[in-house]
């Protein structure tokens, strides 16, 4: 059918070694819960599910009346799916990614550049730095989901300088009482002393580092051994990714970053220049369509130490204000907007009670992709030949202006992610 802007997706897989083992991971039971034929490999991590149009990962349209084509193709030959301001600003391509991350092993010490470093990266190093674009990235927990994010406040790092004297030993002396003169000076000089600090750790000589986190490790490993708690030097963690990433620059990071672990619902929002890594657990993510990373710590991946010093956001900040809260809307109480400073993508949490027989999802000037998280429902819409089933784990694009009602046929509560472009 020409005009059917409506349909279901089947979204990719990604099996990257750092995500969660067969059903432990939320991907694996979203989609054996959306095809109860889907055979999930309990020897396999399942740490990703892309949906959208990344060439690696091009969604496929799942209804009888659109011919055997990806999301991708399909958008290419109805850009106004998309809608006017969409096609116009994105040169008539989705401009998003929406993802479903379950985190095992951490994952990476990382930013992301701003446009302009994007497109000098990609000019430089395009083996590196793929393409020209930035890449914000929002991440929303679905269980409880811990990440790194951002520069603690700078009476924490010092703190760590005080009870960790391997780590006070990689800054040095020099590094260390500049940060401390720092803070009766003026934000300039503490962003100034910072970056001092954090080039030290990561410019430090592999054996070096090598060296002081094997004596950190031994120690804290002997004092959790007696029963004593180590957590005032995050001992649990630095022992956690140390057996993930041995002789890691990247343990001695956590001194450094903010340490966050979001309940469901709650999120963060990583921004150009914002070091951050994620840790443990399940989450969804929406991203710029980009593949530009710099990273320095925990990856197996190429590392590019100098680019990554040179380019961070050197401000410190209480882990509580790298929270990104959502706003309710004011037409939908069931609805929940994560909309960030960036123009290409906003998430929408729905969370539906099960006593409502019928809710209808808000139309937009953009096209969307919406997962069922909890709950099964029917969608209908003027466009679909016929109403389309979703389960958890069903994934649909919905195009511009659409309007899409969802009937419960079983009365449990609904949770769904929406992504989506509001500019």
């Amino acid at each position: 059918m020409a005009g059917q802007r409506v349909f279901p997706l089947s979204c990719v897989v990604q099996h990257y070694a750092w995500g969660k083992m067969g059903s432990s991971s939320e991907v694996a039971r979203l989609l054996a819960s959306n095809d109860p034929l889907a055979q999930i490999a309990e020897d396999k991590p399942y740490a990703e599910l892309w949906m959208g149009t990344h060439p690696r990962g091009d969604a496929k349209i799942l209804d009888n009346h659109i011919s055997q084509k990806t999301l991708g193709q399909w958008i290419a030959e109805n850009q106004d799916c998309l809608g006017s301001k969409v096609k116009d600003t994105f040169d008539g391509k989705l401009p998003f990614l929406f993802k479903v991350l379950s985190v095992e092993t951490a994952l990476s010490i990382q930013a992301h550049p701003n446009k302009e470093l994007a497109e000098k990266l990609h000019l430089q190093a395009p083996q590196h730095y793929p393409d020209a674009n930035h890449k914000p990235e929002m991440a929303i927990a679905l269980t409880s989901f811990q990440g790194l994010c951002g520069f603690r406040p700078v009476e924490e790092i010092l703190t760590f300088l005080k009870k960790v004297p391997e780590f006070q030993f990689l800054i040095g002396d020099a590094a260390s009482t500049q940060l401390r003169q720092s803070t009766s000076i003026d934000a300039q000089a503490v962003a100034s002393a910072l970056r001092n600090c954090f080039s030290q750790l990561m410019k430090s000589e592999k054996k070096v580092v090598v060296e002081q986190l094997n004596l950190l490790v031994k120690r804290v490993s002997q004092q959790v051994s007696a029963g004593n708690n180590m957590e005032d030097i995050c001992g649990e963690l630095l022992l956690q990714l140390h057996q993930q990433y041995p002789g890691d620059i990247g343990c001695f990071a956590i001194y450094f970053l903010n340490l966050l672990t979001l309940k469901p619902g709650e999120a963060m929002f990583l921004e150009a220049n914002v070091p951050h890594a994620y840790v443990k657990g399940d989450c969804v993510e929406c991203m710029a369509c980009s593949d530009n990373t710099v990273r320095a710590g925990l990856t197996p991946k190429f590392i590019d130490v100098p680019t990554l010093c040179e380019m961070l956001s050197y401000t410190p900040t209480p882990s509580k204000d790298r929270l990104f809260l959502p706003t309710q809307s004011q037409e939908d109480p069931y609805l929940f907007i994560y909309d960030p400073p960036v123009p290409d993508f906003t998430i929408m949490k729905m969370e539906v009670p099960g006593s409502v027989t019928e809710y209808k999802v808000l139309a937009l000037d953009s096209a969307s992709i919406l997962l069922m998280v909890e709950g099964t429902v029917t969608a209908s819409t003027p466009t679909a030949q016929a109403a389309i089933s979703l389960q958890r784990g069903g994934v649909l694009f919905i195009g511009a202006n659409e309007s899409v009602s969802l009937k419960l046929t079983v009365p449990e509560d609904l949770l769904m992610f929406r992504a989506c472009c509001l500019l």
